[in-house]
């Protein structure tokens, strides 16, 4: 059966008038105020659809709408600017000011491609990076933007892989970490997996400027069905990257590993019980660069785990109802839930009944 992309000129009539919700006052100020807030993609429960800017108190402090289901939000420090991106296989990105002082403006993806719902801007905010679908010759790549033209598309490079999911700005500025996460799709056929006999993830580290492969790193032939997904680099300039297993559910792989170029790529050991408890799906990845940890999220299985990351070992492991965006916040992390919670390092929680807050958050600060 057919699977219809987002038609492009409703999405582009839809991001008109009534797309911005307004700020009151005291939103406005916390904003101003806070070290830091966070992006979210979410639907509420009457099934529309938005991304949203959150306080550290779990306070949704604006909001944009979107037309459908968004999946993760990028940052530019530079122009203040945040990009939302529609969940695979969207056709759409929103550009908004967390602030709420400028209309959002929308970007189209051109035929033939869909987005894979990340992406990142280079450090000077003049480029963004999206990580795409050449959805009828099945091969990844990276479309670029131009940031300062209303986001014009300049062009595309491989990812030298298939099913590319999120990407990584490293410390040089210049490289891109890039996780394939090996699976065919096409929009004609929705969200089906075409190839799961076939796949061959991979995570890449790519020259942005000339679109050169430097390095490419593959699982072993046995691990072929480990989907390499999400990735957050550590102070040390490491590589994390989780995995989600599209094998039999009776198999238990590791799924966190570590990369550097030029070195060692490995996945690291986890007690079998804290394996168990992730449920072969990492959902979403991140580094507290002031703790020196990593956090990985389950929502298949309700877990939260924490890693040191110089020696690689599991700090804390906790349970919660269908947990997956986390963001570095203070000496922790803050983690959102499909069941609409928000949860501070403490564990102290808010509830934002009529939101189902998505895959991924995004630390704005």
């Amino acid at each position: 059966m057919r699977t219809p992309l987002i038609d492009r000129r409703d999405f582009l009539k839809a991001a008109g008038a009534g797309f911005l919700a307004s700020l009151p006052g005291r939103a406005l100020a916390e904003t101003v105020q806070a070290d830091a807030v966070f992006a979210t993609a979410y639907q509420r429960r009457d099934g529309s659809y938005g991304a949203a800017i959150l306080s550290e108190a779990g306070a949704v402090l604006h909001r944009v709408d979107l037309p459908d289901r968004g999946h993760d939000v990028t940052f530019d420090p530079v122009s203040r600017r945040s990009v939302v991106f529609a969940r695979q296989p969207g056709t759409f990105a929103v550009v908004f000011d967390h602030m709420g002082s400028k209309q959002p403006a929308t970007i189209a993806s051109i035929a033939g491609r869909h987005f894979f719902g990340h992406g990142v801007f280079s450090r000077d905010g003049r480029l963004l990076y999206a990580t795409e679908n050449d959805f009828d010759n099945a091969a990844g790549m990276i479309g670029v933007y131009d940031a300062a033209a209303d986001f014009r598309r300049l062009g595309e490079f491989p990812t030298h892989g298939v099913g590319p999911h999120e990407l990584l700005l490293l410390g040089d500025g210049r490289t891109l970490a890039i996780a394939n996460g090996g699976i065919e799709t096409h929009p004609d056929f929705g969200r089906a997996k075409l190839n799961l006999s076939t796949m061959k993830p991979s995570l890449v580290f790519i020259d942005r400027h000339s679109g050169d492969l430097i390095e490419r790193h593959e699982l072993p032939p046995e691990l072929h069905q480990l989907s390499i997904r999400h990735m957050a680099v550590d102070p040390s300039g490491t590589v994390w990257f989780g995995c989600q297993h599209e094998g039999p559910a009776s198999e238990r792989p590791a799924l966190v590993g570590r990369a550097r170029a030029g070195e060692t790529f490995r996945l690291i050991d986890m007690p079998q019980d804290v394996l168990a408890g992730l449920r072969n799906y990492v959902g979403s990845v991140a580094a507290n660069a002031e703790a020196g940890t990593i956090a990985v999220s389950s929502p298949q299985g309700n877990a939260l785990v924490i890693i040191e990351a110089a020696a690689g070992r599991i700090v804390s492991t906790s349970r919660l109802a269908e947990v997956c965006g986390i963001a570095p916040d203070r000496s922790g992390f803050l983690a959102t839930t499909g069941a609409g919670e928000i949860v501070d390092p403490n564990g102290d929680s808010q509830s934002a009944e009529e939101y189902a807050w998505d895959n991924h958050l995004s630390r704005i600060g």
